[in-house]
């Protein structure tokens, strides 16, 4: 029996149960002899339906209309008795409807009604107005569930479309296209949260804000502002997970967090800290806060769209790297050691010394090339997301460099145990993978540096090496300004200067603040 088929039976034997328990309840409870035996009629007729129909021994069809035939004699016998019994007439049409379509509704209901009517006249003349009105109405029910059964029908008949996802996705990413010409307010996450924080200090006099967003189970620091120099967020992130467990505003002291709801839930968590000089009961700042989360509705929105279309961006950029790596280990890796076969045959037996030269020559060549190939597949399949922290990420990729190119790269970390948001932390990885990878294979660089300091929101990566230092770029290099493109799409700020004993220096500071902290080593990994 084919998986449709199986569907079949089950609706069918579901309907027919149903139906049945439903009429047996009615009959039991006004203890209508008649209507009991017309019952057991009706149900010994469905049972062996549903037995022929599974087995398959018989048309279908056939199976349809003899069975509402036989079931609308049963009706029409005991309907000037017991006038419940015509509710048995709904089946047959679902049934035959599921297992044929249109047609068989219509061969059902006319095999029943004609047999209604036949059997009622035989016995008693006819049926009343009463019995006839009962038996059209139950008609048109069935008929009504023959197009619903219908409309299943042709769903299970529909093989599985491959294609269909994509059709799905195309016009889901042409509305999102046609739609992005009325987002007043863009896309990015950051200025909008800064819109919003902006708000929250208009109502709040508060020294420190910091704008929380939900990444699985913990909160992350997408922005914050601070009155001046660098003051403490411990209280702040400390209320704003409790703000978000409890999704409800929470006031501690000078501290407070709320969150920011939308339809979906909550969407991320203002955090602050008041100045020392204000009594947080005369500002009244629950009540302050009440004003706020209506001021916000619009502004909770607009962000939690970006951070949604963020987080599509995202997986779709780690789809595409995941199918790059999949094509070039099974594709051009493949192909490149093939022909390292074939070297090793001709090297087997050289024409002369000058061709084993040549050949050992291309061997080697082909062989750089393999490991190059293959570097670039851990790079591509190397995800931050996966990763225990950015640090951890950017030591892996240093130890994959490390064995392929025999250079020493020395990671240190300094790391707090909240992330950074999901696309910061990936354009800060591929920068200082790029870093990293300029100083392998055109620095010819004898070692490397990489410091690596999270203090989330606020991040600093600094890769120095003692290679040849800043060359003149080549037409067909690009490298330098990618970097400066994923720095500019997170609003980060990246400094490339030449050291004075020789070799250069890459800085990349997220958000691009000038003055962030020096790096305090808290963890060395050597490569």
């Amino acid at each position: 029996m084919s998986g449709a088929a199986r569907q079949y039976a089950r609706l069918t034997a579901a309907a027919r149960g149903f139906v049945l328990i439903s009429l047996a309840a009615s009959v039991l409870w006004s203890r209508d002899a008649p209507a009991l035996v017309a019952l057991a009629a009706v149900g010994g007729i469905w049972a062996v339906g549903q037995v022929v129909e599974t087995r398959g021994t018989w048309s279908v069809t056939v199976t349809s209309v003899i069975g509402a035939a036989l079931v609308g004699a049963v009706c029409g016998g005991a309907v000037h008795t017991s006038p419940a019994m015509l509710g048995a007439l709904a089946v047959a049409p679902f049934t035959a409807g599921v297992h044929r379509g249109l047609r068989a509704v219509g061969l059902a209901l006319s095999a029943q009604l004609i047999a209604v009517v036949a059997v009622s006249t035989v016995q008693l003349g006819g049926l009343t107005s009463a019995q006839g009105l009962g038996a059209f109405t139950w008609s048109v029910t069935g008929l009504g569930l023959g197009l619903i059964a219908t409309f299943l029908h042709s769903a299970l008949q529909q093989a599985p479309d491959p294609l269909a996802p994509y059709h799905d996705a195309q016009a889901l990413i042409r509305e999102l296209i046609n739609l992005s010409g009325g987002l007043s307010s863009g896309l990015d996450p950051v200025p909008l949260g800064a819109v919003i924080l902006d708000k929250v200090r208009d109502e709040l006099p508060a020294e420190v804000l910091v704008l929380h967003v939900p990444r699985g189970e913990s909160l992350t620091p997408m922005i914050s502002k601070t009155a001046a120099g660098d003051l403490d967020t411990t209280a702040c992130d400390q209320l704003a997970l409790e703000a978000w467990a409890r999704s409800r505003p929470v006031v501690t002291g000078r501290a407070f967090a709320f969150p920011i709801l939308t339809e979906a839930g909550v969407t991320a968590v203002v955090g602050g800290l008041l100045s020392e000089r204000l009594d947080p009961h005369r500002l009244g700042v629950g009540q302050r806060i009440e004003r706020l989360t209506e001021r916000l509705d619009a502004s909770a929105v607009h962000l939690d769209t970006a951070l949604l279309f963020a987080a599509f961006r995202d997986a779709a950029t780690a789809d595409e790297r995941r199918r790059l790596a999949r094509e070039m280990h099974d594709g051009v890796a493949q192909d490149i050691a093939s022909l390292g076969y074939l070297v090793d045959a001709l090297a087997a037996q050289p024409a002369s010394g000058e061709q084993a030269e040549r050949i050992a020559a291309l061997r080697d060549r082909i062989t750089a090339v393999v490991a190059e190939v293959r570097r670039s597949v851990v790079t591509l399949r190397t995800n931050v997301g996966t990763s225990e922290s950015l640090g951890a990420a950017i030591g892996s990729i240093a130890r994959n460099l490390t064995e392929v190119s025999g250079v020493p790269i020395h990671v240190t970390l300094d790391e707090r145990a909240t992330r950074l948001r999901p696309e910061v932390e990936d354009e800060l990885f591929r920068i200082a993978q790029e870093a990293m990878t300029n100083a392998v294979r055109h620095a010819r660089a004898g070692s490397i540096d990489v410091n690596c300091q999270v203090h989330a929101p606020d991040a600093v990566i600094t890769v120095t090496d003692d290679g040849r230092g800043l060359q003149p770029a080549r037409t067909d290099s690009h490298g330098l300004q990618i970097m400066r493109e994923r720095a500019a799409l997170i609003g980060a700020e990246l400094t490339i200067t030449a050291r004075p004993v020789g070799g250069t220096v890459v800085t990349v500071r997220a958000p691009g603040d000038p003055a962030a902290a020096a790096s305090v080593p808290a963890a060395r990994v050597t490569a």
